[in-house]
């Protein structure tokens, strides 16, 4: 990611009928009048007014910078609904904002939270925002990975969503160290130079020298061997709980989505940024869904988002007010 003057920072909206456009217009609200951030929102311009007319928010839509994609008919738009048009627009949003980062337009991608039911109805293959980024960066699904940031941990994920089955037939030393250099190079340009990686073992005890299973001798200890001969420091295979409850390291891999999403988001709820890495477009998502039980009441906090846009453009966040965490 170039660092600019200015971090430029797209926001596309999300669900339509989640709580993506009230956290979107909070964040743009959050920064506005900053000089070290310009943000710009990607979505629907009904929706986004909608919002604001609903939710009080008129000021916050006046003071933003505002890329409207295609409009959503007025019987889609249904806060707290799941409707395929609705996902059909998340995706636009999204794939517009992410081919605009491609072409220099914006250092970074903050993406508000999709609904995946919603995304199928569309008809629109989605297994989250790294196969997302990778089909626009013409890049194959499998180079694009997620780091999830949040209570102090940073943990790369090898698979995603996808079934624990399915997930061990695409497992590779290959696949495994490719992650973890991807999640080397992210936290270069997010700061951090040499990191010590922990690698996750497949089996518990990373099999147990073979006691627990035959997967880690042949997959996650031949990636270890790799990363260690192209100078990375890292420690493993080893337990995952072993390795974080030691709490020393710079960066973890966790082979399935679990292994990863768990301790983050029992650390860091509702407060964790996922990002999507390994392409030449940095996406990162909230660490929190659409929340549809909440959608369109106007109390649904926008800290994380502010958080995560603080986070990719190496800026200070703003101080929370009662109006962005309400």
């Amino acid at each position: 990611m170039t660092r600019h003057s200015v971090s430029r920072i797209a926001i596309p909206v999300g669900d339509p009928n989640g709580i993506g456009p009230e956290i979107a217009l909070k964040t743009a609200a959050a920064y506005a009048g900053r000089d070290d951030v310009a943000i710009t929102l990607f979505g629907p311009e009904n929706v986004l007014q909608h919002t604001a007319d609903a939710l009080g928010l008129g000021a916050a839509l006046a003071a933003a910078v505002v890329e409207s994609t295609a409009a959503l008919a007025s019987g889609a738009l249904r806060p707290g609904e799941i409707h395929a048009q609705a996902g059909a627009a998340c995706i636009e949003a999204a794939t517009r904002a992410i081919e605009a980062a491609r072409l220099g337009r914006f250092d970074a991608v903050v993406a508000a939270p999709h609904h995946e039911t919603a995304i199928a109805r569309a008809g629109i293959p989605f297994s989250g925002y790294p196969s997302l980024v990778a089909r626009a960066c013409g890049l194959p699904e499998g180079s694009v990975f997620l780091l999830l940031i949040g209570g102090g941990l940073r943990i790369v994920h090898v698979t995603l969503h996808e079934s624990v089955q399915h997930a061990l037939g695409r497992l590779s030393p290959d696949l495994v160290a490719d992650a973890a250099r991807a999640g080397v190079r992210a936290l270069a340009q997010l700061g951090i130079s040499a990191p010590r990686v922990a690698l996750m073992g497949i089996n518990p005890h990373a099999g147990e020298g073979g006691l627990f299973g035959a997967e880690d001798r042949a997959v996650t200890e031949p990636a270890v061997a790799r990363l260690r001969a192209q100078g990375i420091d890292v420690t493993g295979p080893a337990g995952g709980d072993m390795l974080l409850a030691s709490r020393s390291h710079d960066l973890y891999v966790a082979i399935f989505h679990d292994q990863g999403h768990i301790p983050i988001k029992l650390l860091s709820p509702q407060r964790a940024s996922a990002i999507s890495i390994g392409a030449d477009v940095m996406l990162s998502s909230v660490g929190h869904g659409s929340a549809m039980d909440i959608a369109g009441k106007g109390v649904a906090s926008a800290r994380a988002m502010i958080e995560t846009v603080a986070l990719l453009g190496n800026v200070a966040a703003p101080v929370a007010t009662e109006g962005e965490m309400r």
